[in-house]
């Protein structure tokens, strides 16, 4: 199974550039995932900035339909795979009438089909649930499906990386695992010293 690294942050963090950054190591022809669809003047400035960090030898695909599906066709055709980004394919099912739940099941597809991949991938996505709580029930809807969308990333996640003020924070690695939640709030509380050997 494929390294899948996951890179979360909030706006302006730095994650589509340390994204790349990674992914340049893997080889010369990556496949990136587009999920923008650029409705205005600032959103079509935004994506051709993030296009010009991008290597010329990289193939860019700007799927509309089942991302999964275009996973497993690239997968063995390329050095590695970017999809940037989680938050707006959360965004585009929102708007095509799927629940929470449905969501949640198409990440589920989409991280499945990342591991399975014989190559490295990752994933950049936002920290949306960090501001104010927002006025509409779309708006807290997206909120928790996004947030939602975020623990089943790092869940499958071998390795994810915290975006502050440009500067990588190691939340998970294959060398420090993630510590599993103490059923109920139960138990005595994990500190430092529980990871040492």
């Amino acid at each position: 199974m494929g390294h899948l690294l996951v890179v979360t942050g909030g706006t302006r963090s730095g994650k589509s550039r340390y994204a790349v950054e990674r992914a340049q190591a893997w080889g010369s022809h990556v496949l990136y995932v587009a999920t923008c669809q650029p409705a205005d003047a600032e959103m079509q400035a935004r994506v051709r900035r993030h296009q010009a960090e991008r290597p010329p030898t990289w193939t860019t695909v700007e799927p509309t339909d089942d991302i999964p599906v275009v996973v497993q066709h690239y997968g063995s055709r390329t050095d590695g795979i970017l999809l940037d980004c989680l938050t707006l394919y959360v965004a585009s099912l929102l708007m095509a009438d799927l629940g929470e739940d449905d969501v949640a099941q198409q990440v589920e597809k989409l991280c499945l089909a990342l591991r399975e991949a014989p190559c490295p991938s990752a994933i950049v996505t936002n920290e949306v649930g960090c501001g104010v709580v927002p006025e509409t029930p779309l708006g807290r809807l997206f909120r928790d499906a996004a947030g939602r969308a975020n623990q089943v990333a790092a869940r499958h996640a071998r390795e994810v990386v915290l975006m502050v003020s440009g500067l990588p924070m190691v939340v998970k690695s294959a060398s420090v695992p993630s510590l599993p939640p103490s059923p109920r709030g139960r138990g005595r509380r994990r500190g430092p010293d529980d990871l040492r050997s």
